[in-house]
């Protein structure tokens, strides 16, 4: 046996990381294709960690948007069930389409499309690159959802910071998850600002798959409460850890099909952090009414019903069951349903924007909700 370098010792050990980095490497090297059908093309010849290369070759006036976020602690839940299902499931193949699509959702809010992704994962030990199955299962996860939203992977940094980073217990190890999207916007008039929303326009709210990933930190306080904790089944037969880990809905396809039609979008928004109140991003005096609703996930309701959280957190914390919101005129409502509904998303016209508080009204509650951070 190989006697192990000071360094090793200190804590970052090059030898539990280079298969997991040699994992990503492959991965990212099997989606540097992906964003040709955009005009764009990775330098091949440059694939290491140092970053990428990459060149538009089409012919329309356009403009470049980038985007990085963090997974937060969705993860966490995923190491939790790792360690204690007992089926030898990672999750981790979801764990990577949640940080992927963390990012892209936001990217796409602009009018862009995703063309590279670089990740990045911080842990503090490095024990955690050891396990062939996760990495794998990361890896592949990785090169899944490039391959569903047309990005490639070409570069993306690991590192063991045993000094900064300490998973909460019973979790021994848990990495930080985050990375960086560029989009291309082609031709650069699909720009969407935000500046065209204004009084009467309509709110098109577009299904999640669930919990995506935001809310987390409730759901785990909340789950390390119960007897059987993640594993508590929900009225639906599936354990509240599996329920929890369905990964995030991709939006891309959706937007990319509104934007070949030459919808006029007024705005475009993630569902994501505080929950419906972030229908009222725009800082301008605006009332947003919402009057019907879609179905909302079995987890929430489990929350609501089971766990007494107060509507209003679970309003203010959850996405309820809309991932992503579309707002345009009157008259584009129709063709925006009917194209989402062609490209496989479940969409509902929910609502309207007045003149007045900046709020949101949701009716079928009989709750108002201030704007984030309120």
């Amino acid at each position: 046996m190989t006697e192990q370098s000071l360094y090793a010792k200190a804590g970052v050990d090059y030898t539990k990381l280079e298969p997991f980095k040699q994992a990503m490497i492959a991965a990212g090297k099997r989606t540097t294709s992906f964003p040709n059908k955009r005009n764009v093309f990775i330098v091949e010849d440059v694939m290491h960690a140092h970053g990428a290369v990459y060149e538009y070759r089409g012919t329309e006036e356009h403009i470049w948007c980038t985007t990085q976020e963090g997974l937060g602690n969705k993860n966490w839940i995923a190491e939790w069930m790792y360690q204690h299902e007992g089926t030898g499931k990672t999750y981790y193949d979801a764990i990577a389409i949640d940080t992927a699509l963390m990012i892209v959702n936001d990217v796409i809010a602009q009018g862009a499309m995703p063309v590279v992704f670089c990740d990045h994962i911080d842990v503090g030990t490095s024990e955690w690159f050891a396990d062939d199955k996760r990495n794998k299962d990361l890896a592949e996860g990785f090169y899944k959802i490039c391959e569903e939203v047309g990005m490639a992977l070409p570069a993306g940094e690991s590192a063991p910071l045993k000094y900064l980073l300490k998973s909460e217990p019973p979790v021994t190890s848990a990495p930080s998850l985050s990375g960086s999207v560029t989009g291309i916007i082609s031709p650069k008039s699909r720009l969407i600002t935000g500046k065209k929303l204004g009084v009467g326009d309509h709110i098109i709210a577009v299904a999640s798959s669930g919990l995506h990933s935001n809310g987390v930190s409730l759901v785990i306080q909340k789950a390390l409460e119960l007897p059987e904790k993640f594993l508590t089944k929900l009225p639906n037969g599936n354990t509240l850890g599996a329920e929890a880990l369905i990964p995030t809905r991709s939006y891309v396809a959706l937007v990319e099909a509104l934007l070949e039609a030459n919808v006029d979008i007024h705005a475009l928004l993630p569902g994501t952090g505080d929950g419906v109140g972030k229908l009222a991003f725009d800082k301008r005096a605006f009332t947003y009414r919402v009057h019907s609703w879609l179905k909302v996930p079995d987890l929430f309701m489990y929350f609501k019903d089971v766990l007494n959280v107060p509507l209003k957190d679970c309003l203010k914390t959850f996405n309820w069951g809309a991932g992503y919101y579309i707002f345009a005129s009157a008259g584009e409502v129709e063709k925006i349903i009917s194209i989402g509904t062609k490209v496989g998303y479940i969409l509902m016209d929910v609502g309207t924007v007045e003149d007045g508080k900046r709020e949101v009204i949701f009716e079928p509650e009989n709750i108002n909700l201030p704007p984030p951070g309120e």
